[in-house]
């Protein structure tokens, strides 16, 4: 699990927390004593890099992890990947609710910006991990808990600027417990930034409210949180001459005006505001039972504008029309298109807890109701076309339930053996041109079995064997005829703990059917697409460790070597059927390396050096030397520096993030193609490739400024 300094729990420097909070994510949390792969991080581990970038950044530096960010800099889309595993594989829940779109299956926290000033803890389980909500878990889940219930009333201001004119303002405050019972509490947030790519700018706004109520053995809270961002599009990439050339480049809303001159549309940008409800209630029955209930609703509406140069009448179901003489079937245009969906349900738990026995029975159902449609705002010819007309307009619906029951029971003093067994049946209906008619339902049945062995107290030893299944998302309907995947894991591993080195080892074997793994190409709005491809695996090894050097430095170094195969590829070259054995599956580096060096002359003062390496991938399944994406390697450093006052306020700290200090010219995502040429040389048929890239910053910083009061 990654038994590093970021598990050890510590006092938070804002206030206190109720312990008896953390059961709101316990049923899909896992523990020492779990024969699972994880990794905690909590609020104080977080806070010194917390300066605006998303979630996913500031994760970049766990094990087996890969991030990559659209703009360059960490604030906008941003993306994370697991063991090879994309962000649609990476299950995410928020106080146990799923957050991952119910269709698309991402993750997008452009919707939630600065959502970590509100996150108390977070638990990143790798490979298929313990059963949880929300689409199956294919590389890892990530589930994250919200501001705890503070005993002591307090408020925070915390601002911070950096490169590309980068921006961040937080408000947020709790009033304590009131008449040891109430509290409420609530955080304001604005990123601003320009972005390191062109015209790639983010304007993103959040909040978080919280109303909390305790008494003995209850505790109810209703949690609102959402935001609104408005992004310039960088989703399209650039290619490698431009990459070499100039690498800020940003092809998106380009057009030729009427001088023949190239201009950008100002307002290219994806508009989107997400605002979520959750109700939770926990109730304690005697010294053995915790109980959990959730409610939620998610409301989400938004669109992406573009500026469409040249386009056909057909697409639009506009008729041709004459000017001055000629014939007239293509017009430059502006659209709109637009998602507008509802997600809401019931997630809920019990655990019944004894000397030797955790039990937890849960579950939850979940629905999700989605319209997609299409609007022209503007055109230079619009014959037959009203103000409100859709050119496309549809719906889909898709509903979730699940139910599990997983155990942990003690043998004796050494063993403990471990069963989750969970049952989960879903149904999708769709009827649009992208997807044609979907009317799918899946029933799946994913056990999982472990044992764990405690050999001392310094030493664990854990051994698991998982199945997991997964049904298609939507860009895999609209891509073809998708089949639901199934995996099986196998994680075997070790644990030691000491004051000193705390140290965690596992290997995996990852067995994979009809595997849904990334073409590398992208479907018109940048998405990425997927296909089967029948029997796939990944094995690797991956070491996670915490040493002190004495009292004042410590290291944490993490290393990740896999093989990630395809077996038995068939692709057609030239017009020819080709078998290409064993090849690289997409997106999977065979080396990840990271690693924290930190240096703590007292408790106010921390500085943090960090690295990070990811090796050699290709971002297609064919080993093509075109789809190579590099080797790269970053550094940051870090700094915090905390003033206790006597003022007004309570406290000052002041944090410095410099990242890639060494202005490495690295690209960590992008993008391949093949496409079949029959018309250069007729009745010859000539594959060509394409590739295209996502270059991040060079060296940028953030400076940091919190007051508590």
């Amino acid at each position: 699990m990654g038994l590093t300094a970021q598990e050890v729990e510590t006092d938070s420097l804002e206030n206190k927390k109720i312990a008896l909070d953390e059961v709101f994510v316990s049923a899909v949390r896992a523990t020492i004593e779990s024969p699972v792969t994880f990794t905690n991080l909590t609020k104080e581990d977080l806070k010194p890099r917390n300066l605006g970038q998303d979630i996913p950044i500031l994760l970049n530096f766990m094990p087996a992890v890969v991030t990559t960010s659209d703009a360059g800099a960490g604030v906008g889309y941003t993306s994370i990947r697991v063991r090879g595993s994309d962000a649609t594989r990476v299950n995410v829940t928020i106080n146990g609710i799923p957050y991952n779109d119910s269709e698309s299956h991402g993750s997008f926290w452009v919707n939630m910006p600065d959502f970590a000033s509100s996150t108390e803890s977070l638990q990143l389980q790798r490979g298929v991990g313990t059963s949880t909500n929300g689409a199956g878990a294919f590389g890892a889940s990530l589930n994250i808990a919200t501001d705890g219930i503070s005993e002591d009333a307090y408020g925070l201001i915390s601002s911070s600027v950096g490169s590309y004119n980068t921006l961040k303002n937080t408000l947020k405050f709790s009033t304590g417990l009131l008449n040891d019972q109430f509290e409420i509490s609530g955080r304001l947030s604005r990123i601003t930034s320009d972005g390191y790519i062109d015209r790639a700018s983010s304007e993103l706004d959040s909040y978080f409210l919280q109303g909390a109520f305790k008494d003995g053995n209850t505790i109810l809270k209703a949690v609102l949180f959402g935001g609104h961002e408005v992004t310039y599009q960088a989703w399209y990439g650039i290619d490698a001459e431009t990459l070499e050339t100039d690498r800020t480049f940003n092809p998106s809303g380009i057009y030729t005006d009427d001088d023949g001159n190239t201009q950008f549309y100002d307002n290219e940008v994806d508009d989107y505001k997400q605002n979520h409800a959750q109700f939770l209630w926990n109730q304690k029955l005697g010294d053995h039972w915790n109980t959990n209930l959730a409610l939620h609703y998610t409301r989400g509406r938004g669109f992406f504008e573009q500026f469409k140069e040249d386009d056909d009448f057909d697409t639009y179901g506009f008729e041709t029309l004459e000017v001055n003489g000629e014939e007239v079937n293509t017009t430059d245009l502006v659209r709109r298109r637009w998602l507008d969906n509802d997600f809401y349900g019931t997630v809920f738990s019990a655990n019944y807890h004894t000397k030797s026995l955790n039990l937890f029975l849960g579950g939850g159902w979940n629905a999700y109701d989605g319209k997609h449609y299409g609007e022209v705002i503007w055109a230079e010819y619009a014959p037959n076309s009203y103000i409100g007309d859709r050119y496309y307009d549809d719906s889909s619906r898709k509903t979730d339930f699940n139910v599990f029951t997983k155990a942990n029971y003690h043998l004796d003093d050494h063993w403990s053996l471990f069963g989750d067994l969970q049952y989960r049946t879903v149904s999708y209906l769709a009827d649009g041109e992208d997807t044609g008619l979907v009317a799918d339902t899946f029933n799946f049945f994913n056990p999982k079995f472990g044992a764990s062995y405690d050999l001392d107290q310094n030493n664990n030893f854990y051994l698991s064997f998982a199945v997991a299944n997964r049904e298609p998302n939507r860009n895999d309907y609209e891509n073809g005829n998708p089949k639901p995947e199934k995996l099986n894991d196998l994680e075997l591993g070790w644990r030691y703990v000491s004051p000193n080195v705390q140290l965690s080892t596992n290997v995996y074997y990852m067995k994979y059917k009809d595997q849904l793994v990334l073409t590398g190409e992208l479907n018109d709005v940048g998405a990425p697409l997927r296909a089967n491809v029948g029997d796939s695996y990944r094995i690797g090894l991956e070491i996670d460790a915490y040493l002190a050097l004495g009292d004042k430095f410590s290291l944490s170094p993490n290393v990740a070597l896999s093989s990630n195969k395809n077996k038995d590829f068939v692709f057609q070259r030239d017009g020819v059927l080709q078998d290409l054995g064993d090849t690289d599956i997409a997106y999977s580096p065979e080396v990840i390396v990271g690693n924290a060096l930190s240096y703590m002359p007292n408790d106010d003062i921390r500085l943090s050096l960090l690295s990070k390496y990811v090796g050699k991938q290709y971002m297609g399944n064919i080993d093509s030397e075109g789809s190579v994406l590099e080797a790269y390697s970053q550094t940051d450093f870090n700094a915090q520096y905390i003033i206790e006052t006597n003022t007004f306020f309570k406290r000052l700290t002041l944090s410095l993030l410099v990242n890639n200090i060494f202005d490495a010219k690295f690209v960590s995502n992008g993008y391949f193609y093949t496409y079949d040429d029959t018309w250069s040389d007729p009745g010859q048929t000539t594959t060509i490739e394409g590739a295209g890239y996502y270059p991040q910053a060079g060296t940028n910083f953030l400076l940091g400024a919190t007051f508590d009061f």
